[in-house]
């Protein structure tokens, strides 16, 4: 997810009564203590695509569960967060927002402080979001993510985001390196099969969407017949058609994350990253969810993978 400068004004909301403010209050309170999932990460299973929540205080208030989206260059709210926050829609302009499946110009909050953990970031500007996946109440982006480390253990619901003093890993996880695209995205080089291929990890993403010049690389080297239709979904509600095709393992150094199927489809965010013309795939959450630990490094610039029991090889 990108922001962009206002092109043209958006439908915003009215200013709430202190009622309505109380009522969306309680609302997220019943939503963070009685969600059935686990409170902060939840490991893929065969039946539930993972997701990475972060508690995140807006204002000196919550906290929110955002979900965590490397993906996206800035965080985000739905529109409850900003009436529970007592903060109307119409004070500051609206924004265009770019999805992976499209764009749409939405309303924008401005709040004095989002924090989580050593994260902080001061007097940011929030989009609001139609829908944020999951059951969450945003999206919390990698703006001010530079010399932080995040740590997620999907088998004991933990995540933490501290600044990075430069630790290894322990000898039972695996070293990838990483470089930054548009100072935010984070890039590995992957094999899947015996081609060369530009891999993002988008914890934001239920599932891995690859594009089509990866897909004409594989068909290069091994037949493939006719793979299922599907839908994606955007956070901007735009529907980019796709083909579901199975794909050989997706490789980083010694670690092997195997997707029983990939969604293939030049989506909309690929264009404007660029990446049309060279094989290039989204890593989502349910391949990354499939490990046992996963740890970015943004100041080693390095992923730190252990590998569960089953999924990854």
């Amino acid at each position: 997810m990108a922001l962009c400068p206002p092109w043209a004004l958006g439908i915003v909301a009215d200013a709430q009564s202190p009622a309505s403010t109380a009522a969306a209050i309680e609302e997220l309170t019943e939503l963070m203590v009685e969600a059935p999932e686990p409170r902060y990460v939840s490991p893929t299973r065969r039946d539930q695509i993972g997701r990475i929540w972060a508690p995140v205080m807006i204002n000196g208030h919550g906290p929110f569960r955002l979900v965590l989206d490397t993906g996206a260059s800035h965080s985000a709210v739905t529109e409850l967060v900003a009436l529970a926050l007592g903060i109307p829609t119409d004070r500051s302009a609206p924004v265009i927002l770019r999805g992976v499946t499209g764009f749409a110009t939405v309303p924008t909050i401005r709040v004095d402080t989002l924090t989580v953990g050593d994260l902080a970031v001061d007097s940011p500007i929030l989009p609001i979001v139609p829908d944020a996946l999951g059951g969450a109440q945003g999206i919390l982006g990698s703006e001010g993510l530079a010399g932080k480390r995040i740590f997620i253990d999907f088998r004991h619901d933990k995540i933490a985001i501290t600044y990075s003093r430069n630790e290894k890993s322990s000898r039972d996880f695996v070293d990838i390196p990483f470089h930054a695209v548009h100072d935010t995205l984070v890039v590995v080089s992957a094999r899947i099969g015996d081609v060369s291929t530009q891999a993002i990890i988008d914890t934001g993403g239920q599932t891995t969407i690859a594009n089509l010049a990866l897909r004409n690389a594989l068909a290069r080297r091994s037949q493939q017949g006719r793979g299922k239709p599907d839908q994606i979904i955007g956070a901007t509600k735009d529907v980019q058609e796709g083909e579901v095709l199975p794909m050989p393992a997706i490789e980083f150094g010694t670690i092997q994350i195997r997707d029983g199927g990939v969604t293939f489809a030049d989506m909309y965010i690929f264009k404007q990253w660029k990446l049309l013309n060279q094989p290039a795939i989204l890593i989502g959450m349910d391949a990354l969810g499939l490990l046992d630990t996963l740890v970015i490094d943004y100041r080693r610039h390095e992923l730190q993978m252990r590998m569960s029991r089953t999924g990854a090889g």
